[in-house]
């Protein structure tokens, strides 16, 4: 039995090895798969023939459950990272894999809105028109779009403040017949700093929107 036990605990901490390096979303997704991993495995151990050698695979099918089904990566996902790494070349914009396999695209202060302000600059919309191409044409991808602020000021100004600087993205790439119905938007005022919010340069960091794309697994 301890032999078991050990094997669910592996399973769990494999499950969430990466959520030091991941935002607050990721990590849910990271810790649901690994609860519904551990489930999964007991599932698989005591139902049917095969025992605990079933244990495996009822962990990989109760970690996909505990994940909200996560997200799948494939020849196409990479595709589209690429063709939106190019399409934003030296734009300052990053645009990365995530370790729950969506494409997570950072767009920094100085090239999306003005302090204050939730009105995109025009050198925004020339790279969100690149990037509503590639979305467009990969229509089976969810995209969450988040606002972030820095820390000056209240969660009564940064959290509104935030959402609407994440719905003019949304709103802007539905314009450019990205449906809208495939969005999620979200405004986290200054919770979740990529820098340190005590320098101008750490404030202007926080200053931004995330976009993420990904394709759930089904």
């Amino acid at each position: 039995m301890r032999t078991k036990l050990t094997a669910c605990a592996l399973v769990t901490t494999l499950a969430i090895t990466g959520c030091a390096n991941m935002n607050d979303t990721q990590k849910k997704t990271a810790t649901g798969a690994g609860a519904g991993a551990v489930a999964g495995a007991v599932l698989g151990a005591v139902t049917g023939p095969g025992g605990w050698g079933r244990a495996a695979v009822g962990a990989a099918i109760g970690g996909l459950v505990g994940g909200g089904a996560g997200y799948l990566w494939g020849n196409h996902m990479e595709k589209q990272k690429q063709e939106m790494q190019t399409a934003t070349q030296g734009t300052g914009v990053e645009v990365v894999q995530t370790q729950d396999n969506r494409i997570k695209v950072s767009i920094p202060s100085d090239i999306s809105f003005a302090t204050n302000s939730a009105t995109l600059s025009p050198q925004f919309k020339t790279i969100l028109r690149d990037l509503a191409t590639t979305l467009k044409n990969n229509p089976s991808t969810s995209i969450t779009v988040i606002g972030y602020t820095d820390n000056t000021g209240t969660d009564a100004i940064n959290i509104p403040l935030s959402r609407q600087r994440a719905e003019s993205v949304m709103n802007y790439l539905v314009s450019q017949g990205v449906a809208s119905s495939r969005f999620t938007v979200e405004g986290k005022g200054s919770s979740d700093p990529i820098a340190n919010n005590d320098t101008a340069a750490g404030r202007a960091q926080n200053r931004r929107v995330e976009i993420y794309v990904g394709e759930r697994a089904k």
